[in-house]
Order: structure tokens, then C-alpha cells, then sequence
């Protein structure tokens, strides 16, 4: 059993009882208390006799991120003491337990904390932490990249007793979201955002109620977005949302993977292609690796399934991966093509093939914007693209004008005069935290309410953009409409069935919306 441990950090005793409280009350299985500060023994016992559920004691040495002045020596009585008084556990570094002899090695959780890297001597260290008298061993370091996590796994994998291996940072979160399916002994949260006690650590609503926490097991299916940044991503809520309404044994993670191609690859190599205790099932892509995705599948040799939309639009937002024949089989896709149709269409009850009657002005020459280029012109629109740097839109336009529509390029500041039926925002302008922000900016062209704004920024989702069209009569769209598009597509496309469409957009709206107090 993998417990969920929510980890306090005492400062006030008034304070930390009602976190205590708080986080049992969530469903905390398990508490511990970091004493760093609060090391007087009187009122460290009411703490621990507040703790209805099985309590660590730990008062962290400055040597190993804490900020403990104690000396060794007395730190070791201060916790032992409390632990066996309480019959709780009690967390102590590796070199304090070498330096300070000591009991109750049966209620020990034996550390090792590196918060610049990975440790040199891993493997090593671990196994002379497993020699050592101890009911626990834990390691902890901060993660330099995402591929860190997958030796965590193995660490709890391989386990020779009760193991507690996790990576800090953001790239080291899913070691902790996934430490219950690879048979941790506990899993670290905060009790709240802003109360973690080590970097990358959720907090357990995040888990519970995101993750999928109670539903875990060893059985569990691993899918999740690649991105950087990516802790902004609503991706995580919605799909296992999406898994939890379908009845699905699966969870969707956020994946930091550096900038760069070859970051993409290594996560790859790692995550989907290679034999490491974690190999994931499919994945969401965004910024900046769509092109990334699609440059390693075209590369990764025969066999790969690469459709003709995505090689046009120069970029792959999901990837299938089949393992039904041992060796895993790759398809790359783009939901976003006809996400962007999809929207539009829905939103004024046409068909595609009303497009083609459409002059549609597409704000922004990035890749949401290439892509909507793309599916438009295929759909026989007229086109105008519109980009800060006129360059880049004159470039997109000569690539796909006469592909079946026609597309041409204008500058920016043209906007406020053009007259186009439908105009979309590709860039992120607006975007929070920036709500005040528009690609109109205190101009917008004439609209009427014949014309459609379709803004692809989802949070907010009623954006600056959306309300100065809705002022002047125009019809709206807004990027909670594709977004819960494309992220329907993707669960199709790895499930094969159909998505819980309404279950998405409530976890989606849920999240966009601000808490009422």
C-alpha cells in the first residue's frame, strides 16, 4: 500500500493544527511533521497526538535542505524520542545516522536528499542505505531532467524493502504522481498551493482529485502532455476526467521536456520506444515540440504511421502508441486541424463546405495559426493572414495559397480596417495573465452580427477579444471550444470510443473558473 503522505511544515502550533486537520480531512493517509523550527519537545508531543492517522517526525539538517541548526546528536534524540513515544516514524539522513549512533532503527526512515542533481553514486548510495538497520529507505533529488523519473521508478521498482524515491522540481512531479503504481511506500503533497516543502511537490486535492490518486494501481495506463512550459496545462484535468467518466484505468500527467530536439528525442527514447519500468501509451504534444514530434517519427524509421495532414501542416500534437505486438508501433496526428473546423462550423451551423464562401482572417502565423491556414485553405476559404512580422505571414500564404483556397498576407496594423466574415486569434495574446491584452487592441475592425470571433486562447474563456466582439453584436467562439475539440479527438484516437464530451468541458470549465469565496 502507497500511502498519501501530506508533509507540514511547522512554524506555529495553532497553524499546523489546522493543517493537520485540513489534511486528514482530504483524505490524508499518512502526516509528517517538519519540526525544522519548532523543536521544543512539550509542544512537538501535542502535534504528534493531534495526528488521528500513522505521523513522520523529521527535523531536516541544514546540510541537506533543511533549516535544522541543531547538531546531529541532538536531533537524534529529539526524534527518536518523539517516535517512540508515539510509535511514529522518524526521517533521518544517512549521514547523521552514520555519525550519531542511536535505537528504534524499526520506526526509521533512512534519507538522502541532493538538491542540485542526481546523486554520482545512485545506485551505490541506495544499497548502502538498504545495509543500514532502517524500516525505510528514501531518496530524493531534483530532477535534471524529466528522464530522472525513470530511475526513481526503478528504485521503487527493485526495492529491497519499503522505498520512498522521488525527483524535486517540476520534471520530477510524475515520480510522484506514479509512486502508487510502482509500489512506493509514500507519496509526498502539501496541504495547500503555496505550502509544498520541497520543490515540484501537488498538493493533495491535485492528486485526488486530478490524478486519480484512489483509482491508482500497477495495472495503470500512463498517458500525458510534453511541453515547456507545462504546469499551466488544463490537458491533465480534462482527460482524466475523461478516463475517470469511461470507467478507464488509466492517468494523464504533465511531462516537462526541455526545448530542443534533442530533449524530444531522449524523452522518447525514454518514455515511449525504450524498456524502463515506465512506457506510456500515447501523448498529447505542445509547444514548442509539434514540429519536434513530427521530425522523430519521420525518423524513427519504417512502420510509422504519419498522416497526410500533419506532414503538410508541418506538425504533430498526438501520438498512438500501439504495444498489442510487443514492439511499439507509432502514429502521429493532428487534432488541432480539425479542432479549428470543427469550432467554426459548430458555431454558425454550417457545414465545411460553407467555407469555401468565407473570407477568414487568421491573426497570428505560429503554429496554431499555420495549422488553421492549412485546414482552411483545404476547405476552399479565402485567407488573410495577419503577423507582426509580415515575413512570416507572406511566407505561411505563398505555402498554402491555391491549396484549394486562396491566401494571401497583411500587416498588422491593416486589422482594424479589414472585413473578413470570420476572424480567429492564433496568438496567445490575451491570454492569462494578460487578460487585459487583444490582437484588436483598442481598435477592432467593424463587426456585425454576421461576422464570427474565434479566439484559441481558452483561459480566460471569455477573453478581452471575445468581449469586444460581443459588444459590437459579432458571434463568438472561444478556445474552450477547441480545446475540448481536439482533446475529444485525442481520446478517440487512443481508446477507440467515443470521448465523454460533456465530462471534459466540465472539468475544463471547472478549472477556469475562479473559486467563489
Amino acid at each position: 500500500m502507497t500511502r498519501l503522505c501530506v508533509s507540514i511544515y511547522v512554524e506555529a502550533i495553532a497553524t499546523a493544527k489546522r493543517d493537520i486537520a485540513e489534511a486528514i480531512e482530504a483524505g490524508a493517509e499518512m502526516i509528517e511533521l517538519r519540526l525544522d523550527v519548532m523543536t521544543d519537545l512539550v509542544l512537538a508531543n501535542q502535534l504528534v497526538e493531534a495526528c488521528s492517522v500513522p505521523c513522520i517526525v523529521t527535523c531536516r539538517a541544514a546540510y541537506e535542505g533543511g533549516d535544522c541548526e541543531l547538531a546531529d546528536g541532538e536531533r537524534v534524540v529529539f526524534l527518536s524520542t518523539l517516535a517512540t513515544a508515539h510509535d511514529a516514524y522518524y526521517d533521518l539522513e544517512l549521514i547523521a545516522d552514520k555519525r550519531v549512533p542511536h535505537s528504534n532503527a524499526g520506526r526509521l526512515i533512512l534519507s538522502s536528499h541532493d538538491f542540485k542533481g542526481r546523486p554520482d553514486r545512485l545506485y551505490n548510495l541506495m544499497e548502502e542505505m538498504n545495509a543500514r538497520p532502517a524500516a525505510v529507505s528514501k531518496m530524493a533529488w531534483m530532477a535534471r531532467s524529466i528522464r530522472d523519473c525513470q530511475e526513481a521508478f526503478e528504485l521503487m521498482q527493485s526495492r529491497q524493502r519499503p522505498t520512498i524515491a522521488q525527483c524535486m522540481g517540476e520534471a520530477g512531479q510524475i515520480s510522484r504522481i506514479l509512486a502508487k503504481k510502482f509500489g512506493g511506500f509514500l507519496t509526498f503533497a502539501a496541504v495547500r498551493e503555496h505550502a509544498t516543502t520541497a520543490p515540484g511537490q501537488p498538493t493533495i486535492e491535485q492528486l485526488k482529485q486530478v490524478y486519480r490518486w484512489d483509482a491508482l494501481d500497477a495495472d495503470t495506463r500512463v498517458y500525458g502532455v510534453v511541453g515547456s512550459p507545462i504546469a499551466h496545462s488544463m490537458s491533465p484535468a480534462v482527460h482524466n476526467a475523461a478516463f475517470a467518466q469511461a470507467g478507464i484505468n488509466a492517468v494523464y500527467v504533465p511531462l516537462l521536456v526541455n526545448k530542443g530536439y534533442e530533449s524530444f528525442k531522449a524523452f522518447m527514447e525514454t518514455y515511449i520506444v525504450g524498456d524502463g519500468p515506465l512506457q506510456m501509451d500515447g501523448l498529447s504534444v505542445t509547444i514548442p515540440h509539434k514540429e519536434n514530434a513530427l521530425r522523430y517519427l519521420r525518423e524513427h524509421g519504417d512502420g510509422v504511421d504519419i498522416e497526410h495532414l500533419a506532414r503538410t501542416i508541418g506538425a504533430v500534437n498526438t501520438i498512438v502508441v500501439d504495444r498489442s505486438h510487443g514492439k511499439p508501433q507509432l502514429a502521429g496526428r493532428n487534432t488541432d486541424y480539425a479542432a479549428i473546423l470543427d469550432t467554426i462550423t459548430s458555431a454558425l451551423s454550417i457545414d465545411r463546405s460553407a467555407l469555401k464562401d468565407k473570407r477568414i482572417a487568421v491573426i497570428g502565423a505560429g503554429g496554431t495559426g499555420r495549422t488553421g491556414v492549412a485546414a482552411l485553405a483545404a476547405a476552399g476559404a479565402t485567407v488573410v493572414v495577419f503577423n507582426r512580422t509580415i515575413d512570416r505571414a507572406q511566407a505561411l500564404a505563398r505555402e498554402f495559397d491555391g491549396k484549394s483556397g486562396t491566401v494571401v498576407a497583411a500587416p498588422m496594423d491593416k486589422l482594424s480596417e479589414c472585413a473578413c466574415d470570420i476572424f480567429i486569434n492564433t496568438t496567445s495574446l490575451g491570454m492569462s495573465p494578460n487578460v487585459n491584452d487583444s490582437p484588436f487592441g483598442e481598435h477592432p475592425p467593424p463587426l456585425s452580427s454576421a461576422n464570427l470571433v474565434f479566439d484559441t486562447v481558452y483561459n480566460p474563456p471569455r477573453t478581452k477579444l471575445l468581449q469586444q466582439a460581443e459588444s459590437r453584436g459579432a458571434q463568438t467562439a472561444s478556445g474552450v471550444d477547441m480545446f475540448i475539440h481536439q482533446a475529444a479527438a485525442q481520446f478517440e484516437l487512443w481508446m477507440s470510443l467515443p470521448a465523454p464530451v460533456d465530462a471534459m468541458r466540465q472539468a475544463l470549465t471547472d478549472r477556469l473558473t475562479p473559486p467563489t469565496l
